[in-house]
């Protein structure tokens, strides 16, 4: 067992001690080793550095800002993300792992996530995490997926309601945007107003995806919820390429139209059946003197004729290659999929809550209201219209004077709906669309979002360190089961030693010799890497107990 370190304990308590560097204790059978698996990769992510160039460091005390975000990692890689998580893992064990006798309790967890988040700078980490994906792979950003994500709230403070797509209804949230590049890996995050729109949130972060880009060239692919041609516009005035659905229904392609290409990736071959030809989209306000944008429409035909229509500015590349980045987008959905399962990206990290902007221009309440009584009273208008419509038909031998007689109880009553159809076409032209926010709901407030946008940055690092340790293995090893075998690989015991100046892991055997050779096989690659531990110089060398023969 590690000693403990009470001295440096006590130093830290009268604020003597900036933070403990890692000391490693030898030991065999340690529960939980191989879960540094995932640091060579997560050292490529530039989790450390982003967030010392962020926050340079915390205040003096036991634990660093690296230990405190390496605790975070460590739980999310052991599927207990959250603070709570903690209690569900041996204080010993955790600790071994972060080179201390002991990890951070509950408490401290918190206390250490409250401290980073309070500079107000989450959204300053996560660009500067994005930054440097976008430099360190700079191939894998040529395309970059957008959308908005509904994070549900489901306590007892009034949020105001966004529609959830996944199930239909109308709940307390919050909205984020996401961006992921064409691996599906996130690259940045942001919080968005509820009534923001997808083209409203694509046009507000037009500047960040022009910087992200240095120079290169970049494509946004978005579903049709993002559908703008003045904002399509904007996004080619911006050197911007965007791909997206077609969203009002068009003219279906002729069957002389169509040919077939295929597109290659990860050495997978990908056939479509596609037409290609340009078009014209109107634009409601000039842009740069033009009432028109000149675009590509390319469409893809699939099994009983059906027709999925794609319209974009990329006039270099392939139809097939722009065909597979569109359908490639349920990539992005896919990561929401597992962050959700594995990683609590809908979870609450902090119960703490700010007032939301009472200037904020919200949508009218009183004009919807106004708007349902003028439908009603339309209905009973058409109802009473209808009813002198039927008594003139009854009654054609009849005089108009005699007619208006016997049914002026009727026309009385049309008239009337008629005077309440104007009064209220009146009423709700008089009220306003938008009011601010404290006029009709000066209590309502939102999460804090500081600590999410922290714990954000830490998960997705997290993912994405997972997702290449996945690719190294996805040629001897399919995705969907390389996942699986990692999930089990970090839980795996191990013994761990001090070599020569070197970290040497030595992880059990995984259930079964099939899978044991792929982590035989991951081990290599990662020794080869020669990655420290972070905040040491310990490089760390990783092998197998019993190493099988691979087969």
């Amino acid at each position: 067992m590690p000693e403990p370190r009470t001295k440096e304990r006590v130093l830290a308590r009268f604020g003597l001690l900036e933070s403990a560097t890692p000391v490693f204790t030898q030991g065999a059978g340690l529960a939980r080793l191989g879960s540094l698996l995932i640091l060579p990769t997560l050292a490529q992510t530039g989790l450390f550095s982003s967030a010392k160039k962020t926050y340079h460091s915390l205040s003096d005390g036991f634990y660093s800002l690296s230990a405190t975000i390496l605790t975070m990692v460590f739980l999310a890689v052991f599927r207990e993300p959250l603070a709570e998580g903690a209690t569900r893992i041996p204080p010993s064990d955790l600790g071994r792992l972060l080179g201390l006798d002991r990890a951070h309790e509950v408490k401290t967890i918190r206390r250490k996530l409250s401290e980073i988040a309070g500079p107000n700078k989450g959204s300053e980490f996560v660009n500067a995490l994005s930054e440097y994906h976008a430099e360190q792979d700079p191939d894998v950003m040529g395309y970059l997926y957008l959308d908005g994500h509904v994070r549900v709230y489901s306590g007892k403070r009034d949020l105001q309601k966004a529609h959830v797509t996944r199930t239909r209804i109308a709940a307390p949230a919050t909205v984020e945007t996401w961006a992921t590049d064409q691996r599906g890996d996130p690259v940045f995050v942001v919080t968005s107003e509820l009534s923001a729109s997808l083209v409203s949130e694509i046009r507000r972060l037009l500047p960040s995806l022009k910087a992200l880009a240095k120079g290169h060239t970049m494509t946004v692919v978005f579903d049709r919820g993002g559908w703008s041609p003045n904002l399509f516009a904007e996004m080619v005035r911006n050197k911007i390429d965007f791909v997206t659905y077609v969203k009002n229904k068009r003219t279906k392609e002729p069957d002389d139209a169509f040919f077939e290409e295929s597109f290659s990736e990860d050495g997978v071959s990908y056939l479509y059946e596609l037409a290609d030809r340009s078009i014209c989209l109107n634009l409601t306000k000039e842009v740069d003197g033009q009432k028109t944008l000149s675009c590509r429409q390319i469409t893809r035909r699939r099994e009983g004729g059906r027709q999925t229509q794609i319209v974009t500015s990329r006039t270099d590349a392939s139809a097939s290659e722009i065909a597979h980045r569109m359908f490639a987008r349920w990539r992005q959905e896919n990561y929401f999929r597992y962050a959700r399962e594995h990683f609590a990206l809908d979870a609450l990290d902090s119960y703490s809550f700010v007032g939301d902007d009472p200037f904020r221009m919200v949508p009218n309440p009183a004009k919807k209201r106004a708007q349902a009584e003028l439908r009603k009273a339309r209905l009973a208008l058409s109802q009473a219209e209808a009813a002198i419509g039927i008594a003139l038909e009854e009654s054609k031998r009849t005089s108009l004077v005699k007619f208006k007689t016997q049914n002026a109880k009727l026309t009385a009553i049309t008239e009337k709906a008629r005077s309440e159809v104007d009064r209220l076409g009146q009423e709700v032209h008089d009220i306003p669309t938008r009011v601010p926010l404290s006029s009709i709901r000066p209590e309502e407030v939102l999460m804090d979002e500081e600590r999410k946008l922290v714990t954000h940055a830490i998960r997705m690092s997290t993912y994405k360190a997972e997702s290449a340790l996945a690719r190294m293995i996805a040629p001897i090893c399919p995705m969907d089961e390389a996942r699986a075998l990692l999930r089990e690989a970090f839980n795996c015991a191990g013994d761990l030693q001090i070599v020569d100046g070197a970290l040497e892991i030595r992880i059990d055997p995984l259930s079964a010799p099939r899978r044991t050779s792929v982590l035989v096989s991951l081990c290599e690659q990662l020794t080869s890497s020669k990655t420290c531990y972070p905040e040491t110089n310990l490089v760390m060398r990783f092998s197998v107990k019993d190493r099988p023969g691979i087969s």
